[in-house]
């Protein structure tokens, strides 16, 4: 079997031909080594000072696990509504519990429908396709797109068949029972 191109060689490409390549291995050319230069800096040791805590305005939920906030805090979505609510009964559990995780997850999509019905109630029809990328991914990676959208239709198509079967049989199973059975006497046509 053959390997791949870029395994046959360590070398792939010279660094003298790539722009930039090396930019900051000088250090007298380094534009940020004033800021790298630790030499002052103690690190946390017994003289660190730890930084003022922000006090933020809004509800900052917090894990259980930690006994404090960290020095920043993102306070630009607050929790609100329902997906609030599920982001608050989420943090009842530790980071270490799958429920944890999984309820933040339906939290976010609960958080999308709200946007979307916030927008709506605002009067302002959301562009679906643009803030899922659509644009771009048709001029960037058409083939990949296309391929998606083959598997949701296919997929809709199948659970669609399924449905219909189910409710074939199930029209059918419910004709069954709601005809009278025959009795031997009625549909064997001769009197006595």
């Amino acid at each position: 079997m053959e390997r791949p191109a870029k395994t046959l060689s360590p070398a792939l490409a010279d660094p003298a031909t790539i722009p930039g390549w090396g930019v900051d291995a000088d250090a007298r050319n380094d534009p940020t080594y004033p800021i790298r230069d630790q030499s002052h800096d103690h690190g946390l040791t017994r003289r660190w000072d730890r930084p003022p805590v922000q006090q933020p305005d809004v509800e900052i939920l917090q894990s259980i696990e930690h006994v404090r906030q960290p020095a920043v805090v993102g306070t630009s979505v607050p929790p609100r509504g329902v997906s609030g609510a599920l982001r608050r009964l989420a943090f009842r559990w530790s980071e270490s519990n799958w429920l944890h995780w999984l309820i933040l997850l339906g939290a976010d999509r609960v958080d999308v429908v709200e946007g979307v019905m916030e927008d709506l109630s605002r009067g302002t029809l959301p562009n679906v396709p643009a803030e899922m990328g659509l644009g771009a991914a048709w001029r960037h990676d058409r083939e990949r797109l296309v391929t998606r959208w083959a598997l949701a239709a296919g997929t809709v198509a199948v659970g669609a068949a399924i449905a219909a079967n189910v409710r074939r049989e199930r029209l059918a199973a419910r004709r069954t029972v709601l005809l009278p059975a025959r009795s031997h006497e009625e549909g064997s046509g001769t009197r006595i």
